[in-house]
């Protein structure tokens, strides 16, 4: 090899061809998939970051007249007349209680029902099956309600039953001390259907070979779901427990409102309809503002507790450690 060749710099290793692309090629790339999520973007924005600047009306004496930025600020004086209010208190502990009721009645159903339809072998039947337990998730709260009105309520199917044999009737849905299972049934009616979808994608994704494997080994339908359907299951079934936990505090709004007037609002009222009554009903925003505030703020640490205990068992939950 000659001196000059020795000398001769060596040629610098061209990139990778994504390290090529500047933003304009990527975007031009990507335009397709850019235009399909704009519109759930857009919505996102509109209807979920952009009214964040109304917390602000939580620490101030807000007055539509004015404004914003006219109104006066009054600190945390909202938030010392919302601790000291004995109704914030009740629709509190009204929350907790149905959003215990709902998470030990409700949660279990749609996992109980994706294994049901997995283990259902023909897909004639399995298909009929989803779309009889999809349809009410389309229902209006205000259908769905007058459909158990019409079945439980006074001159319902039921009560006309009883009254046919002789046998005192029962208003269920009038009756508070049954309010919890009431709201807790139609949930489920409605939409246990439509939560068994990530089960059953869930349920999908398991290796069937594995089924194969212990059913060659002896093992049968209850010791394959136990063994293998239900481990595959863990991640997800903790993943939507955390979501629920979050939203712990967040058991429904149009539901309890329909029904307020029935049972009474010692049993109705929930954070959700607080806030509308003490606050955009009497013209209260900034109280009711303070109410919606907290809420957030205790969901959002009751989603990162649960996120933490996820990561102590040994799961992802939301993210992974």
């Amino acid at each position: 090899m000659s001196t000059a060749q020795q000398e001769r710099p060596a040629k610098p290793a061209r990139p990778a061809k994504s390290a090529q692309l500047n933003w304009w090629v990527r975007l031009r790339r990507d335009k397709s998939l850019l235009l399909m999520t704009a519109p759930a973007v857009a919505l996102l924005l509109v209807f979920n970051y952009a009214p964040l600047f109304g917390i602000v009306t939580a620490f101030q004496e807000y007055d539509p007249l004015v404004g914003v930025w006219q109104s006066e600020w009054v600190g945390f004086d909202q938030f010392q007349q919302l601790f000291g209010d004995p109704a914030f208190w009740d629709s509190l502990k009204n929350t907790l209680y149905l959003s215990f009721v709902q998470l030990i009645l409700f949660f279990p159903i749609p996992i109980a029902l994706a294994l049901l339809l997995n283990s259902v072998i023909s897909e004639r039947i399995r298909n009929f099956f989803q779309s009889v337990v999809y349809l009410p998730h389309f229902f209006s709260w205000v259908l769905a309600i007058t459909i158990f009105q019409q079945m439980l309520g006074g001159a319902g199917v039921l009560n006309q039953f009883l009254r046919q044999h002789d046998i005192s009737t029962w208003d269920i849905m009038t009756t508070p001390d049954t309010f919890a299972l009431l709201v807790t049934s139609q949930g489920i009616w409605k939409e246990a259907g439509w939560g068994i979808i990530v089960f059953l994608a869930a349920l999908s994704a398991i290796n069937s070979e594995l089924y194969e494997a212990a059913a060659a080994d002896g093992a049968g339908r209850m010791r394959r779901m136990w063994h293998i359907t239900l481990p595959g299951l863990r991640g997800v079934i903790v993943l939507m427990l955390v979501l629920r936990l979050g939203n712990a505090l967040s058991v429904g709004f149009e539901q309890f409102l329909i029904q307020r007037n029935a049972v009474g609002h010692e049993a109705a009222d929930v954070l959700d309809t607080f806030s509308f009554y003490y606050g955009i009903a009497t013209g209260g925003y900034s109280y009711g503002a303070a109410a919606g505030l907290f809420k957030s703020v205790v969901s959002l640490l009751l989603i990162w507790a649960a996120n933490k205990l996820a990561h102590a068992f040994g799961e992802d939950g939301l993210y992974r450690k």
